[in-house]
């Protein structure tokens, strides 16, 4: 199981990174408010000691949220919020009727970037 470690680093780019402190192979998605709405993206894959860009733009909103499975579709991050996630690469909007749109639901953990414009999310191995 992994811990979720956050930490900022300086303003150079805009975005938001997620960095894989385990051993395992980590899949992930991200939810945000794209103003009209929440919407969902995945998946990156995201290899032992490896990072992934997941947003490139401007952090627009003060939260994001972050599913993370191991490849055996077990949870690796656990949050309270439900969102709607694919089987393979997606990008859904809104977070209602997952199942009746052909998704399946999935808790996202409520990620504060304190409204910086680069943050980084460590994703490190329990002990």
């Amino acid at each position: 199981m992994l811990a979720a470690a956050l930490f900022s680093v300086g303003a150079a780019h805009a975005q938001f990174v997620v960095c894989n402190q385990s051993l395992d192979v980590v899949n992930v998605a991200i939810g945000r408010d794209a103003g009209d709405g929440f919407s969902t993206r995945g998946w990156w894959i995201v290899g032992a000691n490896r990072c992934a860009t997941t947003i490139r733009d401007e952090l627009s909103a003060r939260y994001v949220y972050v599913h993370a499975e191991d490849v055996f579709g077990r949870p690796v991050l656990y949050g309270s919020t439900e969102m709607c996630v694919g089987a393979k690469s997606f990008e859904i909007v809104g977070t209602e009727a997952c199942f009746q749109r052909g998704y399946r639901p999935a808790k996202f953990l409520e990620v504060d970037t304190e409204a910086v414009s680069r943050w980084t999310l460590f994703l490190s191995p329990r002990f």
